[in-house]
């Protein structure tokens, strides 16, 4: 947005996107306008290929400045999970001076109202777009995803995301008019009159906690909900990865500068080595909004503590296949291969517990045994993992040494049918690729309880007995109830059992996937569609995107003067 650039301009440029999402978000069909095609950027203004990995090479070894207030020391140590170190530093905050200086540009921020909110959130978004190829090198080398899903994830389904965060915040506070003019009839006197004015008032500082895996994709909802229902963000990034959410902050200041408003009404906060900067923002009273996605433990202690603000939290849930039946073996085979392999399971949507009646299935290729079942899908995922070149490019990098070591452990809580193998990748000879483990557990046992009702972040996946498919049900329920699931999935011919699987997922409010295929699996979720998460259970309070995750950003207050 150049400097000359009017309001009006700004409204005539992207009026008609924030019109599309809002339509969008009603009918629940699929639209984006972001291109999930590499080839298609490198015009308007957008980096190409090549020129988004000249920007990105151009970053590291350099101070990444960002003139916002309160900096007191620069940090920084990002080692990529492809093996070369960042060797960036970003500013470290004095939050006693950074916390007061965002609050400064609320009132005008405020004042400018939704519309004009919405439209600069939306040129932000813009900007964002035209660097997708930065921005994918910067999540492949934070998150350790492989290019393509970096490019995809974190370019324009992230921003998908975004923009659909804008629309939810901006219809809710469209909901209520601007103003209104009252009047009851008094019968022979004359009315009571009013005048009301309603204005939606920014609950205060928003800080968003970044996360390793998705840092934008996770990242985005949070950022521009908050944002756009008028309250500044702080982006307290993972400290394995700062630069995207760097970047997405550098270019919103840019925005927000030429727009005329404050630019610290979004800033970064990256913190120190072992500093956990996290725990201290999360219960300062300027605090007011938190969005965070990660460990269960530090979610419920957010939850627990930070009793000043409005806390979002995307915590682990352990993800659960009911395989009863099915009329396209192998394509439940190939589904669920591709699903447990994706960026190695680095997904809290990743399947984890197969839960298989031990007398087996019927299927469209005959009735099937446990076993065979299970090392169908062991020879499923060999066969699409087998050729290194294409494992690398779905499974990635390993984002950090624990999920190794959760891999390497999960080899001895029972029988294998899958071990892992590492996988050579010539371009980034230090990164640490494995292929996924799958782990025989009897479902009856208590020691194979403990394992399979724990969640394992990463490329390990338990092929559960139970005897029965109401068993499986049944152990699907406890499992919602008392763990929490982003995804469950369910394979049935069966209209009973599809209700009882139906049923269990609506008590127990976990988002539902039957009988999926085709190209289209169990961890991947669609903007303006597909809610991520629900929200009703253990794994997560809140879903992207609905009316419930922007609403409470923002109070409505009302002035009313005698007419």
């Amino acid at each position: 947005m150049a400097a000359e650039l009017t309001a009006h301009q700004l409204i005539a440029k992207h009026r008609p996107t924030l019109d599309q999402a809002l339509e969008t978000i009603r009918t629940r069909a699929y639209w984006s306008p972001h291109p999930e095609h590499p080839k298609a950027y490198g015009e308007d203004g957008s980096l190409s290929l090549s020129e988004g990995k000249v920007a990105f090479d151009a970053l590291q070894g350099t101070r990444f400045d960002l003139d916002q207030p309160g900096t007191d020391d620069w940090v920084g140590a990002e080692v990529s999970p492809y093996g070369p170190e960042l060797g960036i530093t970003y500013p470290h905050p004095d939050v006693d001076v950074l916390l007061p200086a965002m609050r400064a540009g609320m009132r005008a921020w405020r004042d400018a109202g939704a519309e004009a909110r919405a439209i600069i959130g939306l040129e932000i978004l813009a900007r964002i777009g035209a660097r997708t190829h930065e921005l994918a090198h910067a999540v492949m080398h934070t998150s350790g995803q492989a290019f393509m899903m970096a490019f995809q994830a974190g370019g324009p389904h992230a921003q998908d995301r975004a923009l659909e965060a804008i629309a939810y915040a901006y219809v809710e506070q469209a909901r209520t008019p601007d103003t209104a003019d009252w009047h009851k009839p008094q019968g022979k006197r004359d009315p009571l009159a009013l005048s009301k004015r309603f204005t939606p008032v920014a609950r205060g500082i928003s800080l968003l906690i970044g996360c390793n895996t998705f840092p934008t994709w996770n990242g985005y909802p949070g950022l521009f909900a908050s944002l756009v229902t008028g309250n500044p963000v702080l982006v307290k990034p993972h400290p394995r990865a700062v630069l995207p959410l760097a970047l997405t902050v550098r270019i919103a200041r840019e925005v927000l500068a030429e727009a005329g408003f404050d630019p610290n009404l979004v800033c970064l906060a990256v913190e120190r080595d072992g500093e956990g900067i996290a725990k201290t923002l999360a219960v300062r009273p300027e605090i007011k909004i938190i969005d965070y996605t990660g460990s269960t433990s530090f979610g419920d202690w957010l939850e627990a503590n930070a009793r000043q603000a409005q806390v979002y939290t995307e915590k682990a849930g352990v993800n659960t296949v009911v395989i009863d039946s099915t009329d396209n073996y192998k394509g439940m085979l190939a589904n669920l291969a591709f699903s447990l392999s994706l960026y190695s399971g680095q997904m809290c949507t990743t399947p984890q517990n197969l839960l298989i009646p031990r007398d087996g299935i019927h299927t469209d290729a005959g009735a099937k045994s446990y076993d065979e079942v299970v090392a169908d899908l062991a020879a499923s995922v060999s066969g699409l993992l087998g050729d290194d070149a294409r494992a690398n490019g779905i499974l990635g990098a390993l984002v950090n040494p624990d999920v190794r070591t959760r891999l390497e452990a999960a080899a001895g809580l029972g029988e294998v049918a899958l071990p892992s193998r590492q996988v050579a990748n010539p371009d980034f000879p230090d990164a640490v690729v494995r292929t996924p483990v799958i782990v025989k557990l009897d479902g009856t046992k208590p020691d194979a309880e403990a394992a399979y009702l724990s969640e394992c972040f990463g490329p390990v996946s338990f092929a559960v007995a139970v005897d029965s498919t109401a068993d499986a049900v049944e152990l699907l329920r406890r499992t919602v109830r008392d763990k929490g699931a982003m995804t469950v999935g369910a394979y049935t011919t069966s209209h009973e059992v599809s209700t009882a699987v139906e049923e269990t997922c609506l008590e127990e409010c976990a988002q539902l996937s039957l009988n999926l295929t085709g190209g289209v699996y169990v961890n991947q979720t669609a903007a303006f569609s597909d809610f991520h998460g629900s929200g009703g259970n253990p794994a997560a309070n809140a879903a992207l995107c609905d009316g419930a995750f922007v609403a409470n950003r923002f109070r409505v207050v009302e002035i009313r003067k005698d007419a």
